[in-house]
């Protein structure tokens, strides 16, 4: 999908907010880790590696706005695990979904660029739709990405509030203007101005916190919400702490879907029962 103006790929916050119309907001994780490979059966090898991925492919990537493989879990496997994530990336986007690689890369300088060649550059074999990134060696440091993404028409996803809990140690660290988490999403909005539509630079904040105390009325981006579903986090916690801003949210799940498999038939009604739930947050 194209700028008829530019001839460039349409911006990722146009293309995200286009598909949540039709599909609905959910993401979907795909995370083929070793214990979840063995309750499909499945060998801890590249083999199984890829019945499980290509069976979430078959299962969903029809179904739903966005999918995230989680790359770690490809990379594990070596060269043959990242020839499988290749074909993961080219087999959702056939099917219609998004494509958001679960990498969460972070560094500088040309680092930082290379980083970015891997994974946002046009022809590149491992570009996804969307990368996650790390803010947390300055969010200056991300700058090679950032620009990156504007010129291919991507999305960047960049970590600020995350579900885990040894992430408020340092992400609600006073700042000084505020806490740290509060600093990465207002500088992720600068990215996104106002009359241009949706953001292409979102942040990912967890659907579990028990308390969010942050303000996102100036971000016009997306909000990745992990932490829905296995991690405890409900619709009602999408409400109560993202509020006026629903509209930009993607609730994930991913081991609340996957446990369903290896039955494709299985694993697709999880993914659309799951959907329908948080369907109306699309509005």
């Amino acid at each position: 999908m194209t700028d008829q103006d530019s001839g460039r790929r349409e911006p990722f916050g146009r293309r995200l907010a286009a598909l949540r119309a039709e599909r609905g907001p959910l993401c979907v994780g795909i995370d083929p880790h070793p214990a979840l490979l063995a309750d499909w059966g499945l060998p801890a090898t590249a083999d199984g590696l890829e019945t499980f991925a290509r069976s979430c492919v078959e299962a969903f990537a029809s179904e739903v706005a966005v999918v995230k493989p989680q790359s770690a879990f490809f990379e594990a496997y070596g060269a043959r695990g990242v020839a499988v994530l290749e074909r993961v990336l080219a087999d959702v986007r056939a099917a219609g979904a998004l494509v958001l690689l679960d990498a969460k890369r972070g560094d500088i300088g040309s680092t930082m660029a290379a980083y970015a060649a891997a994974y946002l550059a046009e022809g590149a074999p491992l570009a996804a739709d969307a990368l996650t990134v790390s803010p947390y060696l300055g969010f200056g440091s991300l700058d090679p990405a950032l620009a990156a993404a504007r010129e291919t028409g991507r999305g960047l996803f960049v970590l600020a509030a995350t579900s885990n809990l040894e992430g408020p140690e340092v992400q609600r660290a006073d700042a000084g203007s505020g806490t740290v988490a509060q600093g990465i999403v207002d500088a992720a909005g600068r990215h996104n101005p106002e009359g241009e539509g949706p953001g292409a630079v979102g942040v990912v904040i967890g659907a579990n916190l028990p308390r969010l105390d942050l303000d996102l009325s100036r971000l016009n981006g997306p909000v990745l919400a992990p932490g829905f579903g296995a991690q405890g986090g409900t619709v009602a916690d999408l409400r109560r702490n993202f509020g006026g801003v629903l509209r930009h949210v993607l609730p994930t799940s991913s081991r609340d879907v996957l446990r369903h498999g290896p039955d494709v038939a299985a694993l697709r009604d999880a993914a659309r029962r799951t959907r329908d739930a948080v369907a109306d947050l699309a509005g």
